[in-house]
């Protein structure tokens, strides 16, 4: 990879992630000079730990219901145009070898690195010039861009910021999309950690921390959002999939709402055995893990022989087990979460060419816009959905 800098690019992208890559091969293809530049010394460091290394790099099912923003509508135009079908056609051009997971997740066979080395190919095929360890300095408009690099300046038509969210410090992110949007007086969503795991308030800490490492299947909700799936205790509050999912809609002060039985009729069960002398906790313990249910019972019901109970004690405490209520008091923050949600208000960019309408020639692509995908291969997407449209402009 060539890090010497040039003078003068038809298309200057600053950041060699999913969609900044994207871009650049779909402009290099037209024809287009393209420079994609990075402070990092080796591109699509985020793609490499998609999917804990094997790259969850789409989900067949993706659809704008599975994105949020402040307009639902924007992502139609972009995934319609570049489809889950579009990249996978890709994969299988260059014999990527990948499966399915359930819900529609596709990873690759072997490793993300695979990925990785596919879009390097595509990028030396269309003619792209990849500059590492270059720290972008000023950006002013003169005759188009001109960007500052460590000792040098590029001059382009077209400048694209695909530098990402604010997720994943410890590999390189910075605030550099939001600030650049700032500089050219763009709108901004406010950015907030998503898809991360979140914090019990201390009095729930203290009760439910001995639990940390246990995972159990429930329906997480708060709002009109509900996700069905595992959940695991930490030592510092809920993490996995349907916790890390309802993250994104969880606002705080919020209460969280549990369904520990999602796909049962509880009463229809405690009344069944209601002559019985078996204990609610070990009865919920035939349904969901021993610990749990011993812990819940502490905390929310009584735990004595179930022919013990009235109708009416049996029918509250089933309310309870399929409402379970906690209010976090917070996430794990960005250090943590998987991506940001909010970032450059889609109002100020063209939903068919991702270019500002404020600023022409000025491109904002993948996580940086306010677009944000739900847990399982939507994020990627968007990133080569928005990076291929804005490609085809540029």
């Amino acid at each position: 990879m060539n890090t010497s800098c040039t003078a003068r690019k038809d298309v200057v992208i600053v950041g060699a992630g999913a969609s900044g890559l994207m871009c650049a091969i779909e402009a290099g293809k037209r024809g287009r000079s393209v420079a994609i530049v990075d402070h990092m010394g080796r591109i699509g460091s985020k793609i490499r730990v998609s999917g804990g290394g094997r790259c969850n790099f789409t989900n067949i099912y993706s659809s704008p219901s599975n994105y949020i923003s402040a307009n639902p509508h924007f992502c139609k135009s972009a995934i319609a145009r570049f489809a889950p079908r579009n990249f996978i056609d890709i994969i299988e051009k260059h014999r990527i070898d990948y499966y399915e997971k359930e819900k529609g997740r596709l990873f690759c066979s072997k490793t993300a690195e695979e990925i990785v080395r596919m879009l390097h190919d595509e990028c030396r095929r269309a003619g792209v010039e990849i500059m590492l360890n270059c720290r972008v300095g000023k950006i002013s408009r003169s005759d188009g861009f001109r960007v500052s690099l460590n000792d040098a300046v590029i001059q382009s038509s077209s400048l694209v910021i695909a530098t990402g969210g604010l997720s994943y410090p410890d590999l390189g992110a910075t605030d550099f999309g939001f600030s650049t949007a700032k500089r050219f007086s763009l709108k901004i969503q406010e950015p907030r950690p998503a898809l991360v795991p979140l914090v019990f308030a201390r009095r729930d800490l203290e009760s439910y921390r001995e639990l940390s490492g246990l995972s159990f299947s429930a329906a997480l909700s708060c709002g009109k959002r509900r996700f069905n799936d595992e959940v695991l205790f930490t030592h510092k509050g809920l993490s996995g999939p349907a916790a890390l999912q309802i993250s994104s809609y969880w606002v705080p002060g919020e209460d969280l709402e549990i369904d520990l039985f999602p796909d049962m009729d509880i009463f229809g069960i405690l009344t069944a055995k209601r002559s019985s002398r078996i204990e609610m906790a070990n009865l919920l313990a035939e349904y969901i893990p021993r610990r749990l249910a011993h812990k819940w019972t502490d905390r929310n019901a009584s735990s004595r022989p179930l022919c013990t109970y009235s109708e009416k004690e049996l029918r509250d405490i089933s309310l309870r087990l399929h409402s379970w209520r906690l209010t976090p008091r917070g996430t794990e923050g960005y250090g943590r979460a998987e991506i940001t949600a909010g970032g450059v208000d889609t109002d100020e960019l063209s939903s068919k060419t991702m270019e500002t309408k404020k600023v022409p020639g000025l491109y904002f692509v993948g996580e940086v816009v306010d677009v944000s995908g739900q847990l399982g291969g939507h994020n990627l997407q968007w990133a080569w959905s928005s990076g291929y449209a804005a490609g085809q402009y540029v």
